[in-house]
């Protein structure tokens, strides 16, 4: 009998354009809605937006997300 561990990945993207909360709540909110999603972490200080997710991410569905939220994935 094998054990089956849950691994999350983390991946930080770099997103152009945020500059307060209400952005950081735009992309996070965008981001969080895609599958596999299991938290968002967006700062507009310094433009990175750390996504856990249960396995990797296609970027494409990535930049539609923060696309949709009206900023741009670098």
């Amino acid at each position: 009998m094998t054990a089956e561990t849950k691994t999350e990945l983390t991946t930080v993207y770099q997103v152009k354009g945020m500059t307060c909360g209400h952005c950081e709540g735009a992309v996070s909110g965008e981001i969080s809605a895609l599958p596999g999603v299991s938290s968002v972490t967006a700062v507009a200080a310094t433009g990175q937006v750390t996504v856990v997710s249960a396995a990797p991410l296609d970027e494409e569905a990535v930049r539609a997300a923060v696309d949709e939220a009206g900023y741009e994935l670098v």
